[in-house]
């Protein structure tokens, strides 16, 4: 068997594997690099080179900075301007919705912008009595389609750039990509808005993600924090002033339970004593607080923020979280009470609950018994071990809903604003300008080493690296050479739109398939060979080999985004092709009519 013969059996064996989805994708796609180099057609070192290409680099920092525009509260932020601007109306709903995707897909990639607003469109459907299947598909859609509107928007645009740059082009500059992006984004947006209503199904899912952006009032309002909750301040002459936070729990006057203590700024505080202008956080009748005033030396406190005991608890640097004494647990038995800090010295209990009631102060815990536990976010991700107790709701997940601009996001902004400014100057590399964005959100905190593992999609990570020498292979054996002749021989005689549709109808299809980025780095080396052999610029074929990759339409397993949605949407596998057929069509009269426009033959 001839090289040529042995690669055109390895791409139908990847085709194939991919398509029967039983064995993982990284195994095939690593297994596609071992088979190249055990049929002799590449060195190790060359079946094994697409792991230090820039462009798995770039593609690795990008899931980066999108973890921490989300970790940072960054997106929901945006996510709530967006209900907030979307009102009743449908159109504007879809309009802001797709056109806010867009632009975020652009930054840091379609699974990224889809995974952060994915919970806030299922609230804003709730909220505004919509089906949420009506919402999440033109959700993905309109992030596949602002995908195109710069380099860092998908995997496939840093691979376009990559093989343009190698083949001559010039490369694509960083804002480039808008000049198809946009009208993608705006033909989407109006093909949503006049067939979507009939195209779509109207349907909710029975197993939606939990809405959290309420969560702090939710506990407040469970553990009975919002009404006749005062704030004391401890006066000169007090005698609580030296009495141990432990007495606390303990006042003369009955009626009033301790929550929490502050400091003079109204911060929660761990210290173990009182102080003078600390601040003493009680529930009760107001006759009990007035009664405990009088006789102890206190003062109501006169310079309340907004926002009341909610905001004060729950807000950018500490929240709140609800746990389960579960059984087995090592605090059976242990004695508690509300306005204790915990023995890691950075969670305060705010509240105790059996079966829904206030447990006495320093009554012994039971199996099923619930805490509200406050505490920096830091402590609550960390100290929280499930020997001991059970989570109700992650912290991680509450913070990333409900906390808008939370720790670090200005940071991150930053990060991103330097990562943009480098990318579309061209001073340094894209490998280098997505390494420095990823090393700020590092060096900050506002990642740990650990958060940073698990921001990366390590499987479009290890695709790429693994099926980056399979272009190569394509190129050097002469298969892309092959192929190229053959889609000619069809196509040539009736000119250069006629390769460049040719072209589309066999990327889109297989990107119904398999992956996209997949997909591109097969086609790209047979459309580089193509436009040679018909003596025109690859830049226009490259560029509608790009759009045509993300013409991930027709079905559910076209990507990861696409699938994303089907539950929460209460989609099938035919409702797809529906809103997804108009969809393609569009960006096939993008990619071949409008692109050659741009960038000529």
């Amino acid at each position: 068997m001839s090289d040529i013969w042995t690669v055109f059996a390895i791409v139908g064996a990847i085709i194939v594997l991919f398509i029967w989805d039983r064995i993982p994708v990284i195994a095939v796609c690593v297994g596609a690099s071992l088979a190249m180099w055990a049929t002799g057609i590449l060195t190790l070192n060359q079946a094994f080179q697409g792991f230090g290409d820039p462009s798995v680099i770039f593609i690795a920092s990008l899931f980066i900075v999108s973890a921490g525009l989300e970790v940072s509260g960054v997106t929901a932020w945006a996510g709530q301007i967006l209900i907030k601007q979307a009102g009743e109306s449908r159109i504007r709903l879809i309009v802001l919705m797709m056109g806010f995707v867009g632009v975020l897909a652009a930054l840091i990639s379609v699974n990224g912008a889809v995974a952060a607003l994915l919970p806030v469109v299922i609230v804003m459907a709730i909220r505004l009595g919509r089906a949420p299947s009506q919402l999440l598909m033109p959700l993905v859609f309109g992030a596949h389609a602002g995908s195109k509107l710069m380099t860092t928007g998908s995997p496939v645009n840093v691979l376009v750039v990559e093989a343009s740059e190698n083949a001559g082009g010039g490369g694509f500059g960083y804002f480039e990509f808008a000049l198809v992006g946009i009208p993608l984004v705006l033909g989407g947006i109006a093909i949503v808005v006049f067939f979507g209503e009939k195209l779509l199904p109207f349907r909710t899912s029975e197993s939606l993600p939990p809405d959290l952006s309420r969560h702090a009032m939710t506990l407040v309002e469970q553990y009975r924090l919002s009404n006749d909750v005062h704030q004391l301040r401890v006066r000169e002459g007090s005698p609580l002033i030296g009495a141990p936070r432990e007495d606390l729990g303990n006042l003369p006057v009955e009626g009033l339970q301790f929550v929490t203590l502050k400091d003079s700024e109204g911060r929660p505080i761990r210290a173990n004593t009182v102080s003078e202008g600390d601040i003493v956080v009680l529930k009760g009748p107001a006759e009990a607080a007035a009664a405990l005033v009088h006789d102890m030396g206190l003062a109501f406190r006169d310079d309340l923020p907004e926002g009341g005991v909610r905001d004060q608890l729950f807000n950018r640097d500490s929240g709140l979280a609800e746990v389960l004494v579960p059984p087995r647990s090592p605090l059976i038995g242990q004695r508690f009470f509300p306005g204790m800090v915990t023995e890691s010295g950075d969670l305060i209990v705010l509240a105790i609950q059996r079966q829904g009631a206030d447990l006495a102060p320093g009554a012994p815990l039971a199996a099923g018994d619930t805490m509200l536990l406050q505490g920096t976010w830091n402590a609550l991700d960390n100290r929280l071990h499930p020997a001991e107790v059970l989570v109700v709701n992650s912290p991680d997940l509450v913070r990333r809903q409900a906390v808008p601009m939370g720790p670090g996001a200005q940071i991150v902004l930053v990060a991103l604003g330097v990562m943009v400014f480098l990318l579309a100057t061209g001073l340094v590399p894209p490998s280098v300008a997505g390494l420095i964005a990823a090393g700020i959100i590092l060096i900050s905190g506002v990642l740990s080493v650990d958060g940073v593992y698990r921001a990366i999609n390590w499987t479009t990570v290890i695709l790429v690296g693994a099926l980056t020498p399979l272009s190569v292979a394509m190129q050097e054996t002469g298969a892309a050479k092959l192929l190229a002749e053959g889609l000619i021989a069809i196509v040539g005689d009736y000119g250069p739109y006629a390769l460049l549709a040719g072209l589309f109808v066999f990327s889109a299809i297989m990107g119904q398939v398999i992956s996209n980025t997949a997909t591109s780095l097969i086609v790209i080396p047979i459309s580089i060979v193509a436009a040679e052999q018909m003596g025109i610029s690859v830049q226009p074929v490259l560029m509608s080999v790009g759009v045509a990759c993300a013409a991930a339409f027709l079905t559910p397993v076209a990507t990861p985004t696409n699938l994303m949605v089907m539950e929460p949407g209460a989609y099938k596998f035919g409702d797809y092709w529906k809103l997804g057929l108009p969809m393609m069509i569009w960006f096939f009269i993008i990619s071949v009519f409008l692109v050659p426009q741009i960038w000529s033959f």
